[in-house]
């Protein structure tokens, strides 16, 4: 056996002792690159110290990790200053296990939004494994439940509160005045399956043909009863019948008839026909029907809302990536900025942004007590009621309507046919025509758009198109032109064009652009967040107004280093 290793040990040297024959031979025939020989230069390779074993006299401070100008040290003292834990003390009660710290959670919150670590599992991650949430936690390790909870529960109630302070201390350290608000808006997928779809029109659809089905069971009911009406309920499916819609009380009234039919019946082949219908009746109609009134609750105004959250409602979405238009389960996020600061936000379930001013400006107005003094949007805020509501609030409404840039075309100044082109006379109220002919006032009438704001409607009709050469281009209608004029509306868009031509206020609206754009172009784009996390819309605004807190330490964050620089 020794010999055996003995003959190992030998037979090991030998194939060293070949190796390196082989490497001198290698070199001396030129294989290795050769190396100026000089002051300075050596030809033997030296590595830095290392040793992952290696002990420390004094353990180094997580402190020391961290880069005295980073953005988490902002975010720190932030925070640290806005008294966030007085906020959060009112919707904690007393007593139990001791808990984290509530200032500790907020900004293990905001910097992960900032860092595109949002979720509760990679939070808990980042604070075993990220030295910066390490420092901001101080070292501490709350698990993905507690952070879910949280945000869920305690977050929630003060997020709002919680960033209103922060603009407040931005208007006290002079960043923002608060006196242009710059408005635009985004839409922001839901966290919900994108097939989960409720239509408005196919709850309205099949609720009306379950009512067809119960007008004729009803029908058919009272023929079979009509000679035991004296019997049983003295013509209770006959007031039942007289009915177009029937709501769940009615079904349940219907199955109670038919439940007393049962009990006074004694032929066993009618009672098994009857405890048939019934059964259709409690099992197949009543929970139809509470499924349909259930779904036109939530639906309201909507025409859709998602399966899964029933908040959202489904929207176009410029992110269709099969280009075939389809509808995602989305919110509307409404933002307001200022000298490139979040200001304001809100989060809405109609798709359109036009309905979305009035009730974001009055919130905004609640939340911090002050109105602007002029308002920046694009056109698609320009409509009569926001016209009216920024007038009446006195603040300068730098809004687009629909038709500005177009009237300003070749195109448009030269069409005869048009009738913001021809004579008006304002005190005799007529216009002329490009054939001389005069449109004469006949009558007004009221009337509401589609949110139920209440306009009114002139009406004006030429005097007479008979014989006129140029009506096949003036009109298609079969007598004479009839225009219908909105007096308001038409003195609002006047007096928006004045707004939009002078020099002070074309200055703001060219910056609109990179204002509130940017915001959505930094949080979409650079750190990708198009999808919320959290279902609901409560939940979803306590995500959005991180986001948008985050955002405003950065924006402090790259002003602090620009006037240092």
């Amino acid at each position: 056996m020794n010999e055996n290793k003995s003959e190992i040990s030998i037979n090991k040297m030998e194939e060293q002792a070949s190796l390196i024959l082989l490497s001198e031979n290698e070199q001396q025939a030129g294989t290795k690159p050769e190396r100026k020989s000089g002051k300075g230069v050596s030809d033997k390779v030296t590595y830095k110290p290392y040793d992952q074993s290696q002990q420390f006299l004094i353990p180094p401070s997580v402190d020391e990790l961290i880069p005295s100008d980073h953005l988490v040290r902002l975010v720190n003292k932030v925070i640290d200053e806005m008294g966030v834990e007085q906020l959060l003390r009112k919707y904690q009660a007393g007593g139990g296990a001791p808990r984290y710290h509530a200032v500790m959670m907020v900004k293990v919150f905001v910097y992960g939004y900032m860092t595109r670590v949002c979720s509760s599992r990679m939070l808990a991650k980042a604070l075993r494994e990220n030295v910066m949430f390490m420092w901001l936690s101080g070292n501490q390790k709350p698990d993905f439940r507690t952070l879910n909870d949280f945000r869920g529960k305690i977050l929630q109630e003060v997020m709002e509160e919680i960033f209103v302070t922060s603009v407040k201390m931005l208007a006290a350290a002079g960043y923002i005045k608060l006196e242009n608000y710059f408005e635009d808006g985004t839409k922001i997928e839901s966290a919900s399956g994108r097939y989960t779809f409720v239509w408005k029109k196919t709850v309205e659809k099949n609720d009306k043909k379950l009512d067809e089905k119960l007008r004729a069971y009803i029908k058919m009911a009272e023929q079979a009863w009509e000679d035991e009406n004296a019997e049983y309920g003295d013509k209770d499916l006959e007031e039942l019948g007289g009915k177009e819609t029937f709501s769940s009380e009615d079904v349940q009234e219907l199955a109670g008839v038919l439940r007393q039919r049962l009990e006074a019946l004694e032929d066993e082949k009618a009672k098994k026909k009857l405890s048939k219908e019934l059964k259709t009746v409690e099992q197949e109609y009543l929970p139809r029907k509470e499924k349909y009134e259930a779904s036109k609750e939530i639906l309201g105004e909507r025409n859709s809302y998602s399966k899964t959250d029933a908040d959202a409602t489904f929207m176009r979405m410029k992110e269709d990536h099969i280009g075939n238009g389809q509808l995602k389960p989305a919110y509307n996020v409404q933002a307001g900025t200022e000298n490139g600061f979040v200001v304001g936000y809100d989060i809405f379930q109609n798709p359109g942004d036009t309905r979305t001013l009035k009730p974001h400006l009055e919130r905004q107005a609640g939340r911090l007590g002050v109105r602007p003094k002029a308002v920046i949007t694009d056109a698609g805020y320009g409509s009569e009621e926001n016209y009216v509501y920024l007038e009446e609030q006195e603040t300068v409404a730098v809004i687009k309507y629909n038709t500005y840039h177009k009237e300003k075309s070749k195109k448009w100044k030269e069409d005869k046919f048009r009738t913001e082109n021809w004579e008006y006379n304002a005190e005799e109220k007529y216009y002329v025509c490009p054939n001389g002919k005069k449109l004469t006032y006949r009558e007004s009438r009221e009337d509401t758009t589609g949110s139920g704001f209440p306009i009114q409607i002139d009406r004006y009709e030429c005097e007479s198109c008979e014989g006129c050469p140029m009506k096949s281009e003036c009109t298609k209608a079969q007598g004479n032109r009839v225009i219908d004029r909105n007096e308001r509306l038409f003195r609002l868009k006047t007096k928006a064009k004045e707004v939009l031509q002078d020099e002070e206020y074309s200055k703001l609206r060219k910056q609109r652009s990179v204002e509130v754009e940017t915001v959505f172009g930094q949080i979409k784009g650079n750190q990708g967040f198009r999808r919320f996390l959290l279902r609901g819309i409560e939940k979803v605004s306590t995500e959005w107004g991180l986001l948008s807190l985050g955002y405003n330490m950065k924006q402090l964050f790259r002003l602090k280093n620009k006037k240092a620089g």
